[in-house]
């Protein structure tokens, strides 16, 4: 039978089946091939960051499941899109695949790092970094004002240093790098995070105050760095210096003077005059060639952040103490989870440097974010590992807030329940450092009952959304070093949002605790009022009156009272009934009689002694 079909290419009207190429009519089409698809893997190592097709091979799957796992999560991705740790985890748990987290390249800098072992014949000497610490007011400011001869003190407001600052001097040749750190108690952390990079640490100590709680901070930091101490005695030009009594405190705190058979050096100076500030300067080049400090300037530069804060018109902006390798403009850095090519450095006089070597300290500009202090700071080869090593450190990051986040049930079940007060605020400043020593500070106030909680902490104004926050959460907003934009200002007074300014970090703390004691709830403690001897028995219905004797104090009616048999206490209760004679009486003095009814105890005896007791505010 012959089949037919119009329209065909050539225009044919016919085509007739069968022929040499057609089989039966009965046989129909050959089934096409099966090809099995391969099976979604039980497990699977994912790196830090990968792309939507990377993830779909990973998962033996088409870009276009990938794609659309991602939208039901309401995520718009396209194929060569990057996805972090966390999404491409999202997605292959949907799946129901295991999520193993790949070994990686930052991975590989920690262990080169480690294994590393620098030649000898690559090293070269380097400046010394010096602290400078003590106790707010003996001059550490001061003192470097005279080594740098410049003003910085005459800046800070109140004569206090703010935030740390790194310069470098020249003596004889050689070069010492100082870090500023503040000797405020509020700046603890600071110290102990400019202990980490320093050779020698500065304790100063004023001739006419002595040894002072800062004082003893700075050396426990000092110590715990496993520092050289030199003590830089100052004020002794002023009528009242002691320094015999000064080097008595301080042997008492275990700092063994060398002129009395110890091995702390210390040099008396004045910030005021300049005296012995070339005598400090030797000490330290001498401390610092015994210390033979050394680093190799030929290799990719490394560092530590000391300083970060957003610049407005430079952008993110870094303080960094080089400690090995050199460092350039147009060097890949990642520090923290920041990231970025050096656009720029500076020195502490404001000058661009083409290269900053081993012990110097630069400003640097053009990383894509502000990384906190205390981040180490390293050149790698190209800015996709860089980001890649940015973004592992950041989702570490973001597991330990949320760790941090998770053993804070306890608390957050306690202010849920009652028990806990708290102080909610939203802190902003100027740099990275201020925020983390008011922070930590604050933890310090912390008691059972009553905490501060730092809703957000960031650099930079107090924007529309911190007011915004605010409202949300009934907190007050404290600025440090920083104002408030248009915006805030105006959002902060349509809402009611208190904003509280400080230039002074103690003032803050001072402010918070005055705070925090108003909401303290009172504290009590128990008086005795009086005791009252049992000399009879009175029946009235069948209630029994205790006929007594006030032999101490005075019985008031309605006071708690204990019953006291034979030295031991048989039922405590209120005294509802209190006669002089048939009359009723408010309160009985000592010496007279009464009758007392004790609430909910009717089996009173003569003999007992009922003591009548109160609760007295003491706080």
């Amino acid at each position: 039978m012959a089949t037919t079909y119009r329209g065909g290419r050539g225009g044919g009207g016919q085509r007739r089946s069968g022929g040499r190429n057609s089989g039966p009519s009965n046989r129909g089409p050959m089934p096409a091939p099966q090809v099995q698809a391969p099976a979604v893997p039980k497990s699977v190592e994912l790196p830090p960051v990968l792309t939507v097709k990377d993830l779909a091979e990973r998962l033996n799957l088409t870009p276009v499941d990938i794609i659309k796992a991602l939208m039901k999560n309401g995520v718009m991705a396209t194929i060569n899109q990057e996805l972090d740790y966390d999404t491409a985890a999202i997605v292959a748990g949907d799946l129901g695949v295991e999520v193993l987290e790949a070994p990686t390249i930052l991975d590989e800098i920690v262990q080169q790092e480690e294994e590393e072992v620098e030649d000898e014949a690559n090293l070269v000497e380097r400046p010394p970094v010096v602290t400078i610490m003590g106790h707010v007011d003996h001059g550490k400011t001061s003192l470097l004002d005279a080594i740098r001869s410049s003003n910085v003190a005459a800046r800070e407001a109140g004569a206090i240093t703010q935030h740390i600052g790194a310069y470098q001097v020249e003596k004889n040749g050689h070069r010492i790098t100082f870090l500023d750190t503040p000797g405020h108690a509020a700046f603890t952390s600071m110290r102990a995070r400019g202990a980490q990079v320093t050779d020698i640490a500065i304790i100063v100590v004023a001739a006419d105050d002595g040894v002072m709680p800062q004082t003893r901070e700075a050396i426990s930091h000092a110590r715990a760095a496993n520092v050289p101490i030199i003590v830089a005695l100052n004020k002794i030009d002023k009528v009242d210096s002691n320094p015999d009594r000064v080097k008595a405190e301080l042997n008492e705190e275990g700092l063994n003077l060398v002129e009395w058979g110890g091995d702390i050096e210390l040099v008396p100076v004045s910030a005021k005059s300049g005296e012995g500030i070339d005598d400090l300067l030797t000490t330290i080049l001498l401390t610092s060639e015994i210390l033979n400090l050394r680093a190799n300037p030929d290799k990719a530069g490394t560092g530590v952040v000391i300083e970060a804060n957003m610049d407005r018109n430079r952008g993110p902006m870094a303080t960094v103490i080089v400690q090995g390798g050199t460092l350039h403009p147009q060097d890949i850095v990642v520090a923290g989870s920041a990231f970025g090519r050096v656009r720029a450095l500076f020195d502490d006089r404001g000058k661009n440097v083409r290269a900053a070597k081993p012990g110097s300290p630069v400003a640097m500009l053009g990383l894509n974010e502000v990384p906190e202090a205390g981040d180490r700071a390293q050149v790698l080869p190209d800015e996709k590992v860089a980001r890649a090593v940015a973004l592992q450190r950041g989702r570490q990051k973001r597991m330990e807030s949320l760790a941090s986040t998770k053993s804070a049930g306890d608390i957050l079940s306690q202010i849920a329940a009652g028990e806990t007060k708290t102080l909610h605020i939203i802190l902003k400043a100027d740099t990275q450092g201020s925020v983390e020593a008011i922070e930590h500070a604050l933890t310090e106030l912390n008691t059972d009952n009553i905490r501060v909680d730092v809703l957000h902490s960031a650099t930079g104004s107090i924007s529309e959304s911190d007011v915004l926050l605010a409202t949300a959460s009934n907190a007050l907003i404290v600025g440090f070093h920083t104002r408030p934009d248009e915006g805030a200002r105006r959002a902060a007074e349509d809402r009611g949002v208190e904003i509280r300014y400080y230039d002074i970090i103690y003032k803050l703390i001072e402010d918070v605790e005055v705070a925090l004691s108003g909401m303290a709830d009172p504290v009590y403690e128990e008086i005795v009022k009086g005791h009252a001897e049992v000399r009879q028995i009175f029946k009235s219905g069948r209630i029994n009156i205790a006929g007594c004797y006030v032999t101490e104090g005075t019985i008031t009616r309605n006071d708690e009272a204990r019953i006291a048999r034979g030295g031991q206490i048989v039922a405590t209760g209120r005294i509802t009934s209190l006669k002089r004679f048939r009359e009723d009486a408010r309160e009985v003095a000592t010496g007279y009689e009464c009758g007392i009814v004790i609430d909910g105890f009717n089996e009173v005896q003569v003999g007992d002694v009922i003591e009548a007791y109160g609760q007295q505010r003491v706080r």
